[in-house]
């Protein structure tokens, strides 16, 4: 699919203190893009639109670039000990996005200009913890590849990585665009990860982003290059033939990996919380997203605010066909969890 190219930029005037910001500005300048100044990259006003659906959209098409000044990174449990906080947001339009939920009724893309200070920060998580590995999780908030080929961030990021003994990086993705990374020295301390589903679910709820072929095919290289490889299959969805569908994408993988590559996989099942339910309903009216909230358990997270997930029966029914699924096809791969 096409890069991610903005309708309008909106500059944190700090960011232009930073090599980074200089050459992105130069860059949008250049391609004639509408160019904005803002405050504070979390406080962000030009973004047009009535509705919220056209707020949403607009935002979606939107990149603020500021500095990053809060370097208390934050936990990230299960995946990781902490966020790296390298962009927030993406431009795909995923009806489910946990998102929803935190970054608001205008979900703008924000990258980060101060890089090397938020490495520098993570070396100091790092030595805290010594000699235990730290691991961090680049993708948190965000989906960083579409505004990699912009700020080489996830580069400079896998290089530094590379360097430490005790630091361990990884991300995951819907996209494709990776060339840029598959010769860069990793030393196999970062692992790439690329979100997965069916065809059905993809098709219906994953708007803009890479298709699922070109998603494994990103892998392909991916695995080739050397790095670690994982998958996340998430959310899982259950709908008719639900089992089938995960079925014939767990095969295509193995198929598409065989003999290169021991991935692991993580594992999501559909939840939502009240608020991104009315977000959700807000943004996409006509969502055919299974909300029913009679059909679901309602759980506290683990950042205090409750969500419905699937009853425990089902979870268990989920959780067995999985494994049986991923052990025949990957038998010497790691199911880090479940959830």
């Amino acid at each position: 699919m096409d890069r991610f190219v903005p309708q309008r930029v909106i500059f944190e005037p700090a960011a232009l203190q930073y090599p980074l910001g200089q050459r992105l500005e130069h860059h949008f300048r250049q391609l004639g893009v509408e160019i904005q100044t803002t405050p504070s990259h979390n406080r962000v006003t030009g973004i047009p639109g009535k509705t919220a659906k056209e707020k949403y959209v607009q935002a979606k098409q939107s990149l603020v670039i500021g500095v990053r000044r809060t370097l208390k990174f934050a936990a990230c449990k299960p995946s990781a000990h902490y966020q790296l906080p390298l962009a927030t947001s993406c431009p795909g339009f995923c009806e489910y996005c946990y998102l929803q939920t935190t970054l608001g009724p205008k979900p703008a893309l924000r990258v980060y200009v101060n890089i090397d200070e938020i490495l520098a920060q993570a070396q100091e998580y790092i030595a805290e913890r010594a000699p235990q590995l730290t691991v961090f999780e680049g993708a948190a908030t965000s989906d960083p590849i579409p505004t990699e080929y912009l700020t080489g961030s996830l580069q400079r990021s896998i290089e530094f990585f590379a360097d430490t003994d005790l630091g361990r990086f990884r991300f995951v993705t819907k996209f494709s665009d990776v060339d840029s990374l598959l010769n860069t020295d990793h030393n196999g301390h970062s692992e790439i990860r690329f979100s997965l589903n069916t065809q059905k679910i993809i098709g219906q709820y994953e708007r803009g982003t890479a298709s699922l072929k070109s998603r494994i095919e990103a892998a392909h290289k991916i695995a080739l290059a050397g790095y670690p490889l994982g998958f996340l299959l998430a959310p899982i969805i259950l709908y008719d033939n639900w089992k089938e569908h995960y079925r014939m994408l767990i095969s295509d993988l193995a198929e598409a990996l065989s003999g290169i590559s021991k991935p692991s996989f993580e594992l999501i099942t559909h939840r939502f919380t009240k608020r991104a339910k009315a977000n959700i309903e807000r943004v996409f009216p006509t969502s055919t997203l299974p909300m029913q909230e009679e059909e679901r358990q309602f759980k506290f997270g683990q950042f205090g605010y409750g969500k419905y997930v699937y009853p425990k029966e089902t979870m268990e029914e989920i959780r067995d066909f999985f494994e049986e699924q991923i052990g025949q096809s990957f038998p010497q791969s790691e199911i880090k969890y479940l959830v």
